[in-house]
């Protein structure tokens, strides 16, 4: 029989697969609460972005039920997608990390390539934008980050960012979302795609780098807002194992 690939496991995934067996062993029973996200990552060594996109995850496979500003509550196993089927999908503080490091310099030379023409783009996009602000704008959301890339003239890079964008058409993304996006996020992302405008038209490189940058940060931040963490830019090792029972 031939050897086959074995992918590396993501952390939040090694997370979630911990805290489903402890579940499954009763240490965390149904109605049960589980511990605050970041008693969680103090446990485990962790960040608590990491923890979040675990969490989440089991959410999404309808095992536990995530009530803001309440708790994070164990339930029955509902029929939802298997831990099997979601395996392959990436995290969405993974995403914007991606994003926030290719987009960055997307902008950067965008700002000195674009012409009016280019800028007229983006300004359409943005006022379409500014007419519905109190309604996700996921569409134009896309339409103005491809914006930016399309300014370089380059139809794999529009494609390639266009493709990073669309890893957030998933049920972890749709769940976080659901959780932490309202009209004063949606305002507050305007807003940034605002600054980045003004950086590419004004040909200000190290400032379109850093308004790019700047915007896909904080969009981390609001997904994290509601749970009270802060977004983490550090690396992390290994996983600790949690004990058989914690305390909440």
């Amino acid at each position: 029989m031939p050897l086959a690939a074995i992918e590396p496991r993501r952390l939040y995934r090694q997370i979630a697969d911990q805290l489903r067996q402890l579940m499954d062993d009763g240490e965390y029973p149904v109605g049960g609460r589980l511990p605050t996200e970041r008693e969680l990552a103090e446990k485990l060594g962790v960040s608590r972005p990491t923890v979040r996109e675990a969490l989440i995850a089991l959410e999404v496979e309808g095992r536990l039920r995530i009530r803001v500003g309440s708790g994070i509550y164990v339930i029955d196993p509902q029929p939802a997608a298997s831990a099997s089927n979601l395996a392959g999908i990436e995290g969405p503080f993974e995403v914007l990390r991606a994003r926030a490091f290719i987009e960055s310099a997307v902008a950067e030379e965008a700002a000195r390539r674009a012409r009016p023409e280019d800028v007229e783009r983006l300004d359409s996009v943005l006022a379409e934008t500014a007419a519905q602000l109190q309604g996700p704008y996921l569409a134009l959301d896309r339409r103005f980050h491809t914006g930016i890339a399309a300014t370089l003239d380059n139809a794999v890079l529009v494609r390639f960012v266009g493709e990073l964008f669309d890893l957030r058409m998933n049920p972890y993304f749709e769940l976080l979302a659901k959780h932490t996006e309202d009209a004063s996020t949606w305002k507050a992302a305007h807003e940034e795609h605002c600054a980045i405008r003004d950086a590419v038209a004004a040909g200000d490189a190290a400032g379109a780098r850093a308004a790019m940058h700047e915007h896909l940060k904080r969009s981390h931040q609001r997904f994290a807002r509601d749970f009270g963490e802060t977004a983490s830019e550090g690396r992390e090792g290994g996983i600790r194992q949690l004990p058989s029972r914690l305390t909440a």
